[in-house]
């Protein structure tokens, strides 16, 4: 069979690649081509066209690139109708996406569409539900809710496991705990693209050394350490960070950390799932209007996945007007020394870590697209 696989930045290359080496082990035959980056590439994808060429958000970056984002669009719907896949596999990345399976459905109608990891409807645009479920033939969702939520509107979609846990307990099977030295460790995840790193690194380092400071007239020491996105050079840092540490091992540094300061995102479920305590924070511009906009814009009263997940709150959400030092160092400050608050926040990560499952992500939405799909067109 031939797989046709698009994934538009880097963490749906990442699921995206580890999809395609469960697929090529299942299925000896398989040929694997699309738009994606280096893990699809390294799995054994022919890529067309690299997501560092497709990775634009919001409007203002998709009118300056519009030339590239129309180049994207061929270069995608010419390769579907040379390839005619049996099987298109979109990752997340919706509005592209949505387009290349209306394309592909109009087209290529004997060409089966997989949504593996589907947008965030339950968050917001919840009306694009419809048109996903419409355009699917199969929807794997890697959120426990997500199976109920979709039911409530007459359509199926099924869980398959967490692909964010799948990693963490991939890094736990090999990782050897440091020894405890008798210094606070602050984690810092400013995220992963460099304009969301410039609005928030500055006031988190900002935080981070007035806690540093105030703990060493304590006589406490306290080390600060800012985890390097995939794909920002070092150097990008270098105007933000003084005396801090840089690192590239975010999974060790956070597991070993007294406390994290975390950029939303998915890096807050990964802080959970690695049992560091944490707060969550994210830039908004115009963010004093955020009060009034946020019940028409969003259908949960949450930002991050440590809170949805459960559907409670479980970490502090600095995020809009709640983004400042001040809020940053206080609520930091706590997790460092209120040990009930600490060990509370604990006790729902094992919680979350429970309603995700152990089901292998990647595995078994491979197996249900070839139950599914398993004779060729």
């Amino acid at each position: 069979m031939t797989y046709f696989l698009i994934a538009g930045e880097a963490s749906g290359d990442l699921h995206a690649g580890n999809l395609i080496h469960v697929l090529k082990e299942k299925d000896k035959a398989a040929h694997f081509i699309g738009l994606g980056g280096d893990k699809m590439q390294q799995a054994g994808c022919r890529l067309v066209q690299h997501y560092r060429n497709m990775a634009f958000m919001g409007v203002i970056s998709v009118l300056a690139n519009l030339r590239k984002v129309l180049q994207n669009f061929r270069i995608a719907k010419q390769t579907l109708l040379q390839t005619q896949p049996d099987v298109l596999i979109l990752i997340d990345y919706p509005s592209f996406n949505l387009k290349m399976a209306q394309f592909c459905k109009k087209h290529l109608p004997d060409t089966r569409i997989v949504y593996y990891i589907p947008p965030k409807v339950w968050a917001w645009k919840k009306w694009r539900i419809h048109k996903i479920a419409q355009l699917s033939d199969l929807i794997l969702g890697i959120f426990p809710f997500e199976p109920d939520f979709y039911a409530k509107y007459g359509y199926q979609c099924h869980y398959i496991g967490n692909p964010t846990m799948d990693s963490i307990t991939e890094f736990e099977k090999t990782y050897q705990p440091a020894k405890k030295e008798n210094t606070n460790l602050i984690a810092i995840l400013p995220g992963s693209r460099r304009s969301e790193i410039s609005h928030c690194l500055p006031p988190m380092l900002t935080a981070a050394r007035h806690i540093k400071e105030r703990l060493k007239q304590d006589g406490k020491q306290c080390l600060i350490t800012v985890t390097a996105a995939p794909g920002i050079e070092d150097s990008f840092y270098q105007s933000f960070i003084t005396d801090e540490q840089l690192t590239r091992n975010t999974y060790q540094t956070v597991s070993e950390a007294t406390a994290a300061i975390v950029n939303s995102g998915t890096a807050t479920l990964e802080t959970a799932l690695l049992r560091c305590p944490q707060t969550a924070v994210y830039y908004v511009a115009l963010s004093r209007y955020l009060g009034f906009l946020k019940p028409l814009i969003f259908s949960i009263p949450f930002f991050t996945l440590v809170n949805i997940i459960p559907g409670k709150e479980v970490i502090q959400e600095l995020v809009a007007y709640r983004f400042n030092v001040k809020e940053i160092e206080k609520e930091t400050l706590r997790l460092l020394s209120d040990n009930t608050y600490r060990l509370n926040m604990l006790a729902q990560y094992e919680h979350i870590r429970q309603l995700l499952g152990t089901n292998p992500a990647a595995d078994t939405a491979a197996e249900m697209i070839l139950q599914k799909f398993k004779s060729p067109k």
